[in-house]
């Protein structure tokens, strides 16, 4: 009995081992790979800022349409393959192009109006060659990634982006980890500072993002109000018995007032009927029971700001007006969850 709880404690002391050594393991490489990218961030020089030139006359107003073609090859490829999609999705046209597939026929997709960035940490893949050549003999800009100050891809470069020296990640440091992991974070550097320089705006993000729930979330109110017809209004001289008619008919449980001149001077809710309830209520003005000045918002406001305001001043529906505070539209809170904004 006491030789099988040994070996069972044996069992137990040894997984906690185990474990503890996996534990260790693991964030010695999330340690490593955090201390390679804080240096490479302190490390950012005017060759980073040139490369943005770069990639910020590919959509220069007056300049062309030039896309940034990303190129790399194993690992690096699958690293350009992601950069490529962060540009396309952050207003430059981005496409990814096999290097090995560019020898055969696919370097007719580079062209004069375009920019490249090539990656390859030791800046030697002999799959980028033909790819170079290409570069140099149509004076196409290039971008280099590597990790190589003295390498051949460095050297035809226009820019060369050099990694810093730091060792893969794991006892053995020769799969691609470290290398890889600040190749793809410096391309989100450079995806972001391009945005930032060019004004990119979450409407802009959104003409490349309809889907999803990102998509939804950067929708406008425009998107999802109801209009003309649709619309709830009386005038403030009518009586609350045609108040209560109109409120009924349009299902929103309100009813804004406007003015001789179609502008929103108030509203009348369902809590309106409520606080002012009594025997002569029909027979009053709708002046006499209206919210004044109620909130409103413009047709551009995003939907998700627009929503979270509702939520917070605990509101159903709001009226969509324009410059003039005339009523272009009204949303319900019914709306965004439908258009799956909530």
């Amino acid at each position: 009995m006491s030789q099988t709880v040994s070996k069972r404690a044996l069992g137990a002391a040894e997984g906690a081992n185990t474990a503890h050594t996996d534990l260790d393991a693991g964030r010695a490489v999330l340690e490593a790979e955090a201390a390679a990218l804080l240096r490479m961030a302190s490390e950012l020089n005017g060759d980073f800022l040139a490369a943005l030139d770069i990639l910020a006359a590919l959509t220069e107003e007056g300049k062309g349409s030039g896309r940034l073609i990303v190129s790399g090859m194993g690992k690096s490829g699958h690293v350009g393959r992601k950069i490529a999609a962060t540009f396309a999705s952050t207003g430059t046209p981005a496409q990814f192009v096999h290097p090995g597939e560019a020898s055969h026929g696919d370097l007719g997709m580079i062209t004069e109006r375009d920019a490249v960035l090539a990656i390859s940490n030791s800046g030697e893949t002999a799959e980028l060659t033909d790819l170079v050549l290409h570069v140099k003999r149509f004076r196409i800009p290039m971008i280099a990634v590597t990790g190589r100050a003295g390498s051949t891809l460095a050297k035809e470069a226009s820019v060369a982006l050099i990694l810093p020296d730091e060792p893969e990640a794991g006892a053995l440091g020769l799969a691609p980890t470290t290398s890889t992991t600040m190749t793809l974070a410096l391309g989100d550097a450079l995806a972001v500072a391009l945005l930032e320089r060019k004004g990119f705006t979450a409407a802009d993000f959104r003409i490349f993002h309809p889907g999803g729930k990102l998509g939804r979330q950067l929708s406008r109110v425009r998107d999802l109000m109801h209009s003309d017809t649709e619309l709830p209004l009386i005038t403030s001289d009518q009586r609350m018995d045609q108040a209560v008619i109109t409120i009924t008919s349009k299902h929103f449980g309100c009813s804004g007032v406007v003015d001789a001149d179609g502008r929103l001077i108030g509203i009348v809710t369902d809590g309106d009927l409520r606080r002012h309830m009594s025997a002569d209520l029909m027979q009053r003005n709708v002046e006499d029971v209206m919210t004044k000045n109620p909130i409103t918002v413009s047709a551009d406001a995003l939907a998700a700001e627009v929503l979270n305001q509702m939520n917070t001043r605990k509101i159903t529906a709001i009226f969509v007006v324009d410059a003039d505070n005339r009523p272009e539209g009204i949303v319900h809170v019914h709306d965004f969850l439908r258009a799956g904004v909530a």
